[in-house]
């Protein structure tokens, strides 16, 4: 893929999100999971929702269980889950790998535009944060230690 707008991803209940849909909008992609030391992090997420999304500003979870099985759960039920404990209400992608052979195109694509630390490109645990401007350029990554509140500025500068 050359362009980010060229990418989809498969929406929980076999629909797809075409990401030429994105255009003209700031988006955070985030790589979630439910039983995770980071999962607090949905909260502060879902803030930086609220307070954007009149601003052309989206956040897609990707849940993930790639790491030390804390997303053992089906699509259905992580939706619930997020709803119900974090008031998530951003969009959630169908269950996938962000790592290896079977990792999704949209995380292929992202690792591929901004490497992390050490330029180490893989993704090293649930919650690494990849924020693209409204010309689809991958713009900052971040690892899982940085919260979202901790971001909010520079979203600010986008929107």
């Amino acid at each position: 893929m050359s362009s980010f707008y060229e990418l989809k991803a498969e929406k929980p209940g076999g629909k797809t999100l075409e990401f030429e849909e994105l255009k003209g909008k700031v988006v955070l992609i985030v790589n979630v999971a439910s039983k995770c030391g980071f999962t607090p992090q949905y909260k502060g997420l879902q803030a930086l929702y609220d307070k954007y999304k009149d601003r052309d500003f989206l956040i897609l979870g990707f849940p993930c269980n790639q790491f030390g099985g804390q997303e053992p759960e089906n699509d259905e039920k992580i939706g619930e889950f997020c709803q119900l404990n974090h008031g998530v209400t951003f969009p959630l992608m169908k269950k996938s790998d962000v790592n290896g052979d079977n990792a999704n195109e949209v995380y292929k694509y992202l690792k591929g535009q901004k490497s992390g630390l050490l330029g180490l490109t893989r993704i090293k645990w649930n919650f690494e944060k990849f924020l693209i401007d409204k010309e689809g350029k991958v713009v900052q990554r971040w690892a899982s230690t940085t919260s979202p509140e901790a971001i909010d500025a520079e979203i600010a500068k986008l929107v």
